[in-house]
């Protein structure tokens, strides 16, 4: 719930991250800013046994407004990241319209200074309407946006992305890409595996993915371009990506949290298990694992892709692409990486704030005079997932009544409280 503006209180009995680790202290928050201990705080939390995270930064989500306000605005949008803990997010340029001039830009930024309750940050488009025939207006645009890129659809010509990386980089900004080579993807909806045989459907190649991945690490290198890939799900691209950085190539990567915890395998004839790219086979998990373990992805984004009810009712065929993911991320997260021992939850934070934090250059941490961004975790009691208790208007997930760990209690953002969970 918004509200508790200006409000100066003091959280007790919490493990609190600061400084990359964990410490038992009580957490102070004075006139928007962690502060040190106040005496006299107007009001006092305590959370026992429960964790205090930094905000978490979510480089990758789609919050439809202006333009597909029946799916998500910008109000639920942000407070469906608050509800999953995140208080920073960049928003994806899919809208209408696209955000390819500042005055396109400007209908955006207006919503998001009146109706968002956490951190969001617009990408502009590389190119007009998204089309990749012809460069944005990327100097009028870049003080106001994260980084840019034409999300849900991959630059296919190889100069105009060679142009964008060259002004991207005169720019000093990022150019993040969605990977995928239309002439690859001959009408597929699903990854082409053994379900998609099987079932009589159509396939999605991974080469559609990597080998733009291969394109752009090439065109990187070229230009020193900084590039961030967007939701990998293919071993090969793990491969390519693993390889740049040890060739000293400018390059990030996110995967999504269901590219690491499903497969093809765990498919079902239903529209909230389709997305782009797909759902893999066994190997493309167990090298995205291995990615996530040895540093070469760095960060886990949701790929938050809200759509109608009707929109998700039609079967893997002809359902639209997207899920619902960020009330979900870290449960998931943290129950199938964390305490299986995958990884720690140092580590965690990692993928979820730090990485993130340090590449887009949003979000604070945990300390003295730093805007007070942070929310609040059980990490003790089960409970299971129920797409109809969602903030966001979008309900299709695949993780359905599954059982996890890691309830969001509070998030705050500049001292405001964004988020709380009912009883």
């Amino acid at each position: 719930m918004e509200g508790m503006r200006e409000m100066n209180f003091n959280i007790n009995n919490c493990n609190i991250y600061k400084d990359r680790r964990f410490l038992p202290e009580t957490l102070s928050v004075k006139h928007g800013s962690f502060s040190a201990l106040n005496n006299e705080a107007e009001k006092v939390f305590s959370f026992p046994d429960c964790f205090v995270f930094p905000g978490f930064i979510d480089a990758h989500v789609h919050l439809r407004e202006p333009g597909f306000s029946y799916k998500e605005t910008i109000f639920s949008g942000s407070r469906a990241c608050a509800a999953g803990g995140y208080t920073e997010v960049c928003a994806m340029p899919n809208l209408k319209p696209v955000p390819d001039s500042l005055t396109h830009l400007n209908e955006q930024l207006d919503i998001i200074r009146r109706d968002a309750v956490i951190g969001v940050h617009p990408y502009g488009a590389i190119t007009v309407g998204q089309q990749g025939n012809e460069l944005s207006a990327m100097e009028d645009m870049a003080p106001y946006i994260c980084a840019f890129s034409d999300d849900g659809r991959g630059v296919q010509d190889d100069d105009m992305m060679r142009t964008a990386m060259l002004r991207a980089k005169k720019l000093n900004k990022i150019i993040s890409a969605h990977c995928e080579v239309n002439a690859l993807l001959n009408g597929g909806y699903i990854h082409d595996g053994d379900y998609c045989k099987t079932h009589g459907h159509k396939g999605i190649c991974s080469q559609s993915e990597w080998k733009m991945i291969e394109r752009d690490l090439r065109l990187a290198a070229e230009t020193g371009c900084a590039y961030h890939v967007c939701h990998i799900s293919a071993k090969e691209s793990v491969d390519l990506i693993r390889k740049a950085k040890k060739e000293g190539i400018d390059v990030t990567a996110e995967t999504g949290p269901h590219y690491l915890v499903l497969t093809d395998a765990d498919l079902q004839e239903d529209g909230r298990f389709k997305m782009n790219p797909p759902l893999r086979a066994q190997a493309d998990r167990e090298a995205l694992l291995e990615g996530i373990a040895d540093g070469t992805i760095d960060m886990i984004a949701t790929d938050h892709a809200p759509h109608s009810a009707e929109e998700k009712s039609k079967g893997l065929a002809g359902s639209l692409m997207g899920i619902t993911g960020i009330e979900t991320a870290f449960p998931i997260l943290y129950t199938h990486l964390v305490k299986t021992g995958f990884i720690t939850l140092e580590k965690l934070m990692d993928l979820l704030h730090n990485n993130a934090k340090a590449r887009f250059g949003i979000g604070t941490d945990i300390e003295e005079g730093a805007p007070a961004d942070f929310t609040v975790f059980s990490l003790h009691d089960p409970f299971k997932i129920d797409s109809s208790r969602f903030v966001s208007m979008g309900k299709a997930t695949p993780f359905e009544n599954w059982e996890v760990y890691g309830k969001c209690l509070m998030t705050v953002k500049n001292g405001n409280i964004v988020w709380e969970a009912t009883k």
